[in-house]
């Protein structure tokens, strides 16, 4: 069970657009809301659930807007919650912003999205590309506009139409891993983990049936093929397409892809992780005078891959003035409304050692607590490169003509939340 009505606020609590979806909450239960959250907020205890009786008023805030979903049943919170980010997702794709203006301008549209998202309280169709084959904006769109609904809304396969025919075949494959690393002062890695991601660009005819497969360790260990490089991975999220039982009982990542792009997966590897760019930095201050700031960046990675536009940014005190840098690489710029250094290497190989070193002149007798010790951040994307070691076995494409489909494979690791604290 879902949401008995969905309403869209502004930030003075006045309704926008509504659609009543069941009929059991009276509508006039929203004048609550906005007084509910007050009270919260006077309290300093907002809550993203409210409730006033038996009804309950579950909320997003997006930029200028409320989301509101009420209800007067014990309803799935999770299940209303996605509903409620995916109408974010589907509106910003439709009008580019989602606040009050777009709204305003473009209640019609809102009105048939909130009919084709919902019925009778449950989730319907949800993905914006099959909802732009039947409702569109532009008035030269509706002429060429298909007169009837598209079978994906009666078909089993709700993500994809039929019918779709590309001269060439191709599907692209992205494995994108980011790297969360925090070192501290002393040179420790506190913690650190892998997020990965694994996004599509499909360009294939018909209605075709793919096959992926990984070094999953748990395929490894099901088919006893525990040799060679395997890796374990956690929180493995699929998006809908992805066949959840077969991958349950043998690991296998089967579906019937949507047509252009998409994420397919998304996982996490907790793990030890080396960080692949090293900072190590030196700050002298003297006597309220000026500054001295020595960084010496070393690539950590394999000498045959290259980091690209690497951004090495460093903290200073807030009343720095007059910068003076050396690079052995590079080029360092300041930055003052952040107080940083921001030192970018266009192209960092691995094994390579570059320094930076940096000159402020310090006006004022600041106060250096006050301010904190921020850390080193750093930014770096690392093409055809993963640090988990995932790999991509095997894409087999089945398609009842029969027709043959290139796959084309890329890996690429980047900087997550990538900070280094310093002694400074």
């Amino acid at each position: 069970m879902s949401a008995s009505a969905v309403f869209v606020l502004d930030l003075k609590g006045k309704v926008l657009i509504c659609r009543n979806y069941k009929g059991d909450v009276d509508m006039s239960e929203i004048d609550h809301f906005f007084t509910l959250l007050m009270q919260q907020e006077e309290e300093g205890l907002i809550c993203p659930v409210m409730s006033r009786g038996n009804v309950h008023f579950l909320w997003i805030k997006h930029n200028n807007l409320y989301l509101v979903a009420i209800t007067n049943k014990n309803s799935n919170a999770c299940l209303v919650y996605a509903f409620l980010y995916k109408l974010v997702e589907v509106f910003t794709e439709y009008f580019k912003e989602l606040e009050e203006e777009s709204i305003q301008d473009n209640f019609v549209v809102v009105y048939e999205l909130l009919d084709e998202l919902m019925d009778f309280g449950f989730p319907q169709t949800t993905d914006s590309k099959i909802l732009q084959e039947y409702i569109t904006q532009e008035g030269n769109k509706l002429e060429v506009a298909k007169t009837k609904v598209p079978t994906t809304v009666t078909n089993a396969v709700s993500w994809r139409s039929e019918g779709i025919k590309y001269k060439k075949n191709e599907v692209f494959i992205d494995v994108i891993e980011s790297i969360n690393v925090l070192v501290n002062a002393n040179g420790s890695v506190m913690s650190s983990d892998i997020v990965g991601s694994v996004k599509l660009k499909t360009m294939l005819s018909g209605m075709p049936e793919l096959r992926l497969g990984l070094n999953d360790r748990a395929l490894f260990a099901l088919t006893g093929r525990d040799k060679g490089k395997s890796v374990t991975m956690e929180d493995v999220k699929f998006h809908q397409c992805v066949r959840l039982s077969r991958f349950e009982s043998d690991r296998t990542i089967s579906f019937i892809p949507p047509d252009g792009e998409s994420e397919l997966m998304s996982y996490r590897i907790n793990t030890h992780v080396k960080p692949l760019i090293w900072i190590e930095s030196v700050i002298e201050k003297f006597s309220h005078s000026r500054v001295e700031i020595m960084v010496k960046a070393k690539g950590q990675f394999k000498k045959q891959s290259v980091a690209n536009n690497v951004e090495v940014r460093v903290p200073v005190p807030s009343d720095a003035d007059s910068p003076k840098f050396k690079t052995s690489t590079g080029h360092a710029k300041y930055v003052p409304e952040k107080n940083l250094v921001v030192w970018s290497i266009k192209s960092f190989p691995g094994g390579k050692e570059f320094l930076m070193r940096a000159h402020f002149g310090l006006p004022s007798v600041e106060n250096a607590e006050a301010e904190g010790k921020p850390p080193i951040t750093v930014k770096f994307e690392i093409p055809y490169f993963t640090v988990s070691g995932i790999q991509v076995r095997y894409m087999k494409i089945i398609e009842k003509s029969g027709y043959q489909a290139l796959p084309w494979v890329r890996y690429i690791t980047q900087s997550g939340d990538y900070q280094l604290r310093t002694n400074i």
